[in-house]
């Protein structure tokens, strides 16, 4: 979701199994939208952005505590099956429930449709008898967004426009608009699901951090040491994590992943996205900065290039119709302190505690902190402390398993 002034631009990749001709998307915007104000987007972009901004998983090594260094100086939208109905069924549907087609076009391999209605009720009845299928009831959630004036951007997938793609998946749809709003529906997206919903919103803005109005925005537990063991699995480290993070907010939580400018990273997950991709995804304030214009670049050894005037905000949220009763709304902070959600190995010194005195301090502080490590680790996740004990190879009182332990297991 890209925001600038009243300017927005939001690129939408759909999570969608099935076949592509029983899938549609309906999502409220404020504005009928003109067919040069809609494209069909990169699904490599949404790969390079989860890429970049990905929690990560840093990793140290203790140094030799006996070696004595010199001195040196320091340096949206809802997915729902939908049938082809008779064009002459579908116009007396309008004029009978106040639904109009608005606009009508094919932008790659999508068929779109711009919809008004005047109730909610005749909203729901037309979608029902065009094909949509819909779970009855549904006008209370299309209701808010005709109250408000609001019109239903509705895809469906053009099955000959797709088969030439070639391509097996759905790609990124994109839609520019303007609005005084800072928001994105989610509430359409519920009345189909069977569950919480898992959303995970990229923030492109010029000037700092999002975060949500309407909702607590919280950022995740960072920076914490953790056990080597951890390493071999991150991914279930980090799910277990932010499970328990959502449980202990009552899935009534936004968190921040990732906050930092596009223009360099520490350390780098995944390299930034350069320009002509940022203009993709609709970041159009960079158009003409070239030569003196352009910010300078700026070199760090880690292998960025430097400020730009672009923050890449990362929201995550699960959440059910009863917690997030509301669509999400959303400010730009003047918050521009780069942030990440950022977790530690620290590999310890392989040597002998009597290779030195200061080596036998070494592994007195080593076993404190991995015993520290270990119930770190259990609160995170909410594991077991035993459990994390025996997998990070301590005894149950939290000192270092006998040396002999699985000696001939």
């Amino acid at each position: 979701m890209v925001r600038h002034d009243d300017k927005t631009v939001i690129s939408l990749m759909n999570d969608y199994e099935g076949e592509p001709s029983e899938f549609a998307l309906v999502v409220p915007v404020p504005t009928i939208l003109q067919k040069g104000q809609v494209h069909v987007g990169d699904r490599e972009l949404f790969d390079k952005l989860n890429a970049y901004s990905s929690p990560r998983l840093v990793e140290y090594y203790d140094p030799d505590p006996c070696y004595q260094p010199m001195p040196a100086a320091a340096g949206m939208g809802m997915a729902m099956l939908k049938n082809e109905a008779a064009a002459a069924r579908q116009a007396k549907a309008e004029d009978a429930l106040g639904v109009t087609v608005e606009a009508q076009y094919t932008v790659g391999e999508y068929d779109i449709v711009m919809l008004s209605a005047k109730q909610s009720a005749g909203l729901e009845t037309w979608l029902h008898e065009n094909g949509y299928h819909i779970p009855e009831g549904a006008s209370r959630a299309l209701a808010p967004y005709i109250r408000q004036d609001m019109k239903f951007f509705v895809a469906k997938v053009n099955l000959a426009e797709h088969r030439k793609t070639g391509l097996t998946y759905l790609r990124p749809l994109q839609f520019a608009f303007e609005t005084p709003k800072f928001m994105l529906p989610i509430r359409l997206g519920m009345i189909n699901a069977s569950g919480p919903q898992d959303l995970i919103v990229y923030m492109l803005t010029e000037n700092g951090r999002v975060e949500t109005t309407n909702y607590r925005t919280e950022k995740l537990p960072t920076g914490m040491d953790i056990p080597e063991f951890v390493r071999g699995e991150f991914g279930n480290f980090y799910k277990a994590m932010f499970n328990e993070q959502v449980k202990r907010n009552d899935l009534r939580a936004v968190f921040t992943e990732y906050a930092w400018n596009m223009g360099w990273c520490d350390p780098c997950a995944g390299q930034p996205l350069s320009r002509d991709e940022l203009r993709s995804l609709g970041v159009f304030w960079l158009d003409g900065e070239t030569g003196a214009t352009a910010p300078r670049a700026l070199r760090f050894p880690f292998g960025g290039i430097g400020s730009l005037r672009v923050m890449l905000t990362r929201l995550h949220a699960r959440y059910s119709a009863d917690t997030f009763p509301e669509d999400l709304v959303f400010q730009e902070t003047s918050d521009t302190e780069n942030w990440q959600a950022r977790y530690v190995l620290r590999h310890a010194w392989k040597g002998s505690p009597n290779t030195c005195p200061a080596a036998r301090d070494y592994f007195d502080e080593l076993n404190r902190r991995r015993r520290e490590e270990a119930t770190t680790l259990a609160d995170l996740t909410g594991w077991p402390l035993q459990d994390v004990f025996k997998k990070a190879k301590l005894s149950p009182d939290g000192g270092p398993e006998p040396w002999w332990k699985g000696l001939w297991n």
